[in-house]
């Protein structure tokens, strides 16, 4: 502070001896915003050129395109290199760009770059976050929802699908999604021979007659529906509604109690397997994306750590540079 004031008297005093480049302050901002700046820019750039790359690589034809674990690795290594093409020029942009600190000691110029190469590699992470804050998001939120998804598993989807199914079945018009739909359906299926001896009916009666039949058939079937659904949820379906489901299948179709209980059985067991193998195909997905956005979260961790790591030895290099 001495010698600035002697210089700063001899300045107005008419010397033409020129001032040290000195500052009040250690840090340099102006040097740390631009070179966050940079170092933001590179970053936005290289993601977007990476996004590119990636979505050309991806085809919905399995015989064509990268396989995920693929995806994956270069996802990775782009990453990288992201993080220190534009680590790397953000910190050397804060180091060369400061102001040059004059009768300050080696080791203490060594560390003001340091921080220097840091706090720019702070600002631009943040701003490039803000940015991007919507892919962030995604990578967090996936591993809560797959989390979630595996705790819950498919039997809650199911009895979803199952509500809206058995309104469906209800009703006349649109195909309900739920998959015990055709498995209902396969219960009341009759034979060719049996339905093509009886001769139709003629007149308005008639008419009346099968929209009646109609709509008993539509409110059996949803039943049966609602007690499958309540069964594969308990595990197991009881004998006397096995029973139940057997007539209703005897009445609708002709067949014997015995082949219609058989009937009922075998459907009930063929439903439930599928359903079984949905909900174990639900969590192996539910799994495999917990492990991505664990792998994600991991992998850009040890990104962002090498670049600051990488901003702040170029802002040393920097530094060094400006002050030859």
């Amino acid at each position: 502070m001495t010698d600035y004031r002697e210089n700063l008297e001899h300045s107005i005093g008419g010397s033409s001896r020129v001032l040290p480049e000195t500052a009040p302050s250690g840090v340099s901002w102006g040097a740390i915003l631009a070179g966050a700046s940079g170092a933001a820019s590179l970053s936005l750039i290289l993601i977007l050129l990476g996004s590119g790359l990636g979505l050309s690589s991806i085809s919905p034809w399995a015989s064509q395109g990268a396989s995920a674990k693929a995806i994956g690795v270069a996802t990775i290594v782009w990453i990288t290199f992201t993080q220190l093409a534009a680590s790397g020029m953000g910190g050397y942009l804060a180091g060369r760009l400061r102001t040059k600190w004059s009768g300050v000691h080696t080791d203490e110029v060594y560390f003001r770059d340091t921080a220097h190469g840091f706090l720019a590699w702070g600002v631009a992470t943040l701003a490039t976050a803000a940015l991007l804050s919507s892919v962030v998001g995604s990578i967090v939120g996936a591993g809560a929802q797959a989390g979630a998804s595996a705790i819950g598993g498919a039997a809650t989807a199911a009895g979803a699908a199952g509500a809206a199914g058995a309104a469906g079945s209800a009703s006349s018009s649109g195909a309900s999604p739920n998959p015990l739909n055709y498995f209902v359906d396969t219960l009341f299926r009759k034979d060719a021979t049996a339905a093509t001896s009886k001769a139709p009916a003629e007149g308005s009666s008639a008419a009346s007659d099968g929209a009646a039949q109609d709509r008993g058939n539509a409110a059996s079937s949803a039943e049966v529906t609602r007690i499958f659904l309540n069964s594969i949820r308990s595990g197991s379906l009881p004998a006397e509604d096995s029973k139940y489901v057997a007539q209703v299948v005897a009445q609708r179709t002709g067949l014997a109690p015995q082949d219609a209980e058989k009937r009922v059985n075998e459907t009930y067991a063929k439903a439930q397997a599928v359903l079984n193998e949905a909900e174990a195909k639900a969590k192996a997905a539910a799994d495999a994306a917990r492990k991505a956005s664990a792998y994600a979260s991991l992998w850009l961790f040890i990104s962002l750590l090498i670049g600051a790591f990488v901003a702040s030895l170029a802002a040393t290099y920097g530094g060094r540079r400006r002050d030859r």
